[in-house]
């Protein structure tokens, strides 16, 4: 009998996830109550069955993954609490949200009592498909038994330390690659304000092709996902609140991305499309110096950019 996974809920990267177990020989539910018709169409796209309700998504599963948006990560585990509870199934259940370690503890405190062994999880990398790194780091006692998925089709990494420890992995290196896509923005934004995005265009793509390359591609992957970056860099905030100044970086990131994700921020969207589009076309390079430079650093071993 095949394994059944639980997934919470099919958007991008869950139906992804999905229809990567799917392939591999599993059984995936999920449900789709106050979804869609997007997200239930990603679902059937992705070969997922539908559960008629939480407590029908729990009673038959082995595992249980939460991938939704930072915002809901505690919402959902609440709604499924009670379910968890009644079931005499006791399903593993991993929270592979980009939460903060302290959230994800508040996660586990709630669904304790429930009997169903609870997991930390962090995902790094985009939706799973061809040519694409995406891993799944996990952490706590009942990690080894994710370990499982990765006869199924996942990179499932099991790290040492307690819960707490892969989110606090995510959040570290999300407030990297999330991080300097904003700050990449910012300054674009501000030298658009300035009269000089031309010229901090060209000037990148001469000294910085990597950066300016990098740029070029993330941020324009950020324009549909400002929204989701908000709440996820409130939680790098939190991760960071013992240390004020750089907790304040990320809740001014937080802020930033929320007025590009309002309707308001079009303007602003605009002018990064625009950059982003002629990276190093607004003037013809400067003639460089006789005196040879130093060479750029190479592009990543898998030759694309990491997931964010």
């Amino acid at each position: 009998m095949p394994i059944t996974i639980a997934i919470l809920a099919p958007g991008e990267m869950g139906a992804a996830v999905g229809a990567r177990l799917v392939a591999a020989g599993a059984h995936v539910t999920t449900s789709l109550a106050g979804r869609s018709p997007a997200t239930a169409a990603r679902a059937q796209a992705a070969g997922l069955a539908v559960a008629e309700g939480d407590a029908a998504l729990v009673a038959e599963a082995d595992i249980v993954l939460s991938i939704v948006p930072p915002g809901e990560a505690v919402t959902v585990a609440k709604r499924l609490r009670p379910e968890l509870a009644r079931t005499d199934r006791k399903p593993v259940y991993v929270d592979f949200n980009a939460v903060s370690p302290d959230t994800v503890r508040h996660i586990a405190a709630a669904l304790a009592g429930t009997g169903s062994p609870f997991v930390d999880g962090s995902i790094i990398g985009p939706p799973p498909g061809p040519g694409r790194r995406t891993v799944f780091h996990v952490a706590g006692a009942a990690a080894p038994d994710v370990a499982k998925l990765r006869q199924h089709g996942l990179d499932v990494r099991v790290l040492e330390g307690p819960v707490g420890a892969a989110s606090a992995l995510k959040m570290s290196y999300s407030g990297i690659t999330k991080g300097l896509t904003a700050i990449g923005a910012a300054m674009v934004l501000g030298a658009t304000r300035a009269g000089c995005a031309a010229d901090l265009a060209a000037e990148l793509a001469e000294s910085q092709p990597h950066l300016a390359g990098w740029l070029g591609r993330q941020v324009p992957a950020m324009f549909p996902k400002a929204y989701r970056f908000v709440a996820e860099m409130e939680e790098i905030a939190d991760f960071l609140h013992t240390d004020r100044p750089s907790c304040e970086i990320y809740h001014a990131m937080a802020r930033l991305y929320a007025r590009l994700a309002a309707a308001d921020g079009a303007d602003e969207i605009d002018a990064l499309a625009r950059f982003c589009a002629t990276p190093g076309a607004a003037r013809p390079p400067a003639a460089r110096s006789a005196e040879p430079e130093p060479q750029a650093a190479t592009a990543t071993a898998e030759g694309s950019d990491p997931g964010l």
